[in-house]
């Protein structure tokens, strides 16, 4: 049965239809966003990873970071942007330096090489010139000393402040390394990476692909990686997939950079948040303070730990944008765990224009090389992890 129609009524019916419509469909676009937010900071299905120190590129960031921190203990105020290439038998160092320090870049590198379990021999092929006037007349004065965008996250998910997979992955790698430098197990190499993958916010697989002597099975290696590394860092792992070298051998390449090429650089999603979080692209290894993908990612991190640390947030992502030679930013955000903005609140209680980065942060140290394995973030005394009450 038709109704007939009402002058007036339907008019009104139809603009109080329309408005709460609206309102339902914007409320709903609102929350949506919020939940996009979230699901950034708290995906319940993710892999991270890490790598050792013998890792072809992890390497060569210890190499650059090295060499880095040798110019810093001999001069502070050293500028650099240290680049290594390390390639069958052959390593490139190049990059720019300005500094009052004496170094052998190619003897600093060795060094660290050797410390990390290597034995073959290199050649070195070093191409290090000054620093461009150009770019030091704009950072003299205070400014950053390149564009750039610089991201830092905090959760209260752990005592690191870091999502707890990445916590592990990490100490997966390093029990790698400590397992074969205290001569526990024997066969094991130094080049290797771990990986875990959550599925609906619990651990569903973890792998380990390391490197081992051709001496040792594939069982022996199950069995002790499972009995010795696995389960003291992960706990219970009923249930869990464990995969081992999946290939079935890593012999090859027990010299470095025999099997593969490294590069500084290359791993910035293990040096940050196991790619949970945006990088804004710039690597840290090899930099001086000056550069802001280094100082200002840890000013970042710095930022997003205290607000959290100081109950502003749960969980917090910073992003600092920067111009070449300009020292205020471009642009400073923090966003909680529901997607609102804590920006003014950031602002307000930290500087971070470059210069006041460093002072604030004491980043003029020789301590850069310690940061170029097993991420930048979550050990204790570095200063970018100290807590303030703010």
């Amino acid at each position: 049965m038709l109704i007939p129609a009402q002058p007036g009524k339907d008019k009104v019916g139809l603009t109080v239809f329309f408005l709460v419509g609206k309102n339902f469909l914007l409320n709903k676009i609102k929350l949506n966003k919020i939940k996009i937010r979230k699901s950034m900071f708290t995906p319940k299905t993710y892999t991270v990873e890490s790598v050792t120190s013998g890792h072809p590129d992890k390497m060569c960031d210890q190499f650059s970071d090295a060499i880095l921190d040798e110019c810093l203990r001999q001069d502070p105020y050293t500028r650099a942007g240290i680049e290594t290439f390390g390639n069958h038998g052959l390593l490139v160092i190049g990059g720019e330096v300005t500094t009052k320090a004496n170094f052998d870049a190619g003897k600093i590198a060795k060094k660290v090489y050797n410390d990390i379990g290597y034995t073959k021999d290199f050649i070195v092929t070093e191409g290090i010139i000054k620093q461009s006037p150009d770019i030091a007349q704009g950072v003299d004065t205070g400014g950053a000393g390149d564009q750039g965008i610089m991201y830092g996250y905090a959760t209260d998910e752990t005592p690191e402040f870091l999502p707890l997979a990445l916590v592990k992955v990490h100490a997966l790698a390093k029990g790698l390394e400590n397992l074969r430098k205290q001569n526990i197990v024997s066969w094991l190499k130094p080049d290797g990476k771990t990986q875990i993958t959550v599925e609906n916010g619990k651990i569903k697989t973890v792998l380990i692909s390391t490197q081992h002597l051709d001496s040792a099975s594939n069982e022996e290696i199950r069995e002790t990686l499972i009995e010795k590394l696995i389960k003291p860092v992960i706990g219970d792992i009923s249930g869990i997939e464990i995969l081992i070298n999946p290939t079935g051998r890593f012999v090859i390449g027990a010299d470095g950079f025999e099997a593969d090429a490294g590069l500084t650089g290359r791993k910035i999603m293990v040096d940050t948040y196991g790619g949970l979080i945006t990088h804004g692209g710039g690597c840290f290894s090899g930099k001086d303070p000056s550069k802001v993908d280094r100082s200002g990612a840890y000013m970042a991190r710095f930022v997003a730990k205290n607000l959290v640390a100081n109950g502003y947030a749960k969980k917090c992502l910073v992003s600092v944008a920067y111009a070449i030679g300009k020292a205020e930013p471009l642009m400073v955000e923090a966003i909680n765990e529901n997607g609102e903005s804590i920006a003014e609140v950031a602002k307000s209680k930290f500087d971070f224009r470059p210069r006041e980065i460093i002072e604030r942060l004491n980043l003029r140290q020789p301590i850069y090389q310690q940061t170029a394995a097993y991420g930048h973030f979550g050990k204790a005394g570095l200063p970018w992890e100290n807590i303030s009450k703010i």
